[in-house]
């Protein structure tokens, strides 16, 4: 009885998730839900690099930093598509680099 309670739990859950994702799932493609979210990741970015300058004053993490947010930047005003995803990505990996030299700087 446990086993069959325990089925239909799961079969129930898997039509309600599948439904969901199938609504959710256009919304979630839209260019303007990776816009807002790159530029918030820019303004974030911007204040944890200023925030670890402020602590450790070294030019380089911030520089290194503040190059990947520029790139991530002009991915905001390059079309949806391949061009916009390198920018991105070229952006955040730089940004991401320059976090971890912040880190090692505030040791």
């Amino acid at each position: 009885m446990l086993l069959s309670a325990l089925c239909a739990v799961h079969c129930v859950t898997t039509i309600a998730v599948m439904a969901l994702l199938a609504s959710v799932g256009g919304a979630l493609l839209h260019p303007a839900i990776h816009e807002v979210g790159l530029a918030f990741a820019v303004l974030l970015g911007i204040v944890a690099l200023g925030a670890g300058y402020l602590r450790h004053g070294q030019r380089l993490p911030t520089a290194i930093g503040g190059i990947g947010l520029a790139i991530m930047a002009l991915a905001l005003t390059l079309p949806h598509g391949v061009p916009e995803a390198i920018a991105t990505l070229s952006g955040v990996a730089l940004l991401a680099y320059g976090h971890h030299l912040n880190r090692r700087a505030g040791c």
